[in-house]
């Protein structure tokens, strides 16, 4: 039987948002690996800095823009600055995510406004974007990490839950509109990780019933790999100890 080959990622240009530490780190470690220039955002310059220092390093082609991704003007700078250093955005991995504990009472509304800029309105600001550009080469891919927080409810995390079922239904809404101008979109629905997101909040937490960030790296990394018919527009990747979905 003949076998459809997978796409290489060599030669491709990946931009990730929240790069500097955790999945975002993971991400950016797997697709240099793969061959990829990466353009490494995150909001904290002195760690987006030493990420992409690390990388470049180790021989790989990486840049990092210290961007505030709610900020318009900001994302539209970072990405002219990612073109003139490596060309058209071939991959765009909306990764960045922030979270506040709180019940309803008492989150602030600022805090509410904060994780909808970063969740939800941070990736239409580079959807938006990067699509004017994607469209006219015929093609690209867009992966947006969403959350078993997409899919259900725990207490004390409306901002964030409302923010993960928004993405992940603004990705499947994309998947239906880019699909016929060869734009492949892919909503990850992944599980708890052992990154500073989950580590640094909750110390006590059980590690043991987390999964490695490289773990979500490496599928993600599948599913950019996918034969050029053929799209995953959701994938879960949970640990087997996952708690939060069956």
């Amino acid at each position: 039987m003949r076998t459809t080959s997978t796409i290489p990622l060599d030669n491709k240009t990946a931009l990730v948002t929240g790069g500097a530490r955790g999945l975002g780190k993971a991400l950016c470690e797997a697709l240099c690996e793969a061959g990829c220039r990466v353009v490494l955002v995150d909001v904290r310059a002195d760690l987006a800095e030493a990420t992409s220092r690390a990388l470049i390093e180790r021989g790989h082609q990486t840049m990092h823009c210290a961007v505030d991704i709610g900020d318009e003007r900001q994302v539209i700078d970072c990405l002219a600055a990612a073109r003139e250093r490596f060309g058209a955005i071939d991959i765009l991995i909306n990764n960045a995510g922030v979270d506040y504990t709180q019940p309803i009472d008492e989150l602030e509304t600022a805090q509410w406004d904060h994780v909808m800029a970063v969740n939800l309105r941070a990736p239409f600001l580079f959807c938006k974007q990067i699509v004017t550009q994607m469209k006219p080469l015929g093609g690209g891919h867009i992966v947006n990490i969403t959350s078993t927080a997409a899919k259900r409810a725990w207490p004390n995390a409306c901002a964030y839950h409302a923010s993960k079922w928004a993405l992940l239904g603004f990705s499947h809404a994309l998947h239906a509109e880019l699909r016929p101008h060869g734009i492949k979109v892919t909503a990850v629905v992944a599980g708890g990780m052992r990154t500073p997101f989950l580590l640094d909040r909750f110390p006590d937490i059980d590690v043991n019933t987390l999964q490695p960030p490289e773990s979500v790296a490496n599928a993600v990394l599948q599913v950019l790999q996918m034969p050029a018919g053929s799209v995953v527009p959701e994938i879960s990747v949970l640990p087997m100890g996952e708690t939060s979905w069956p």
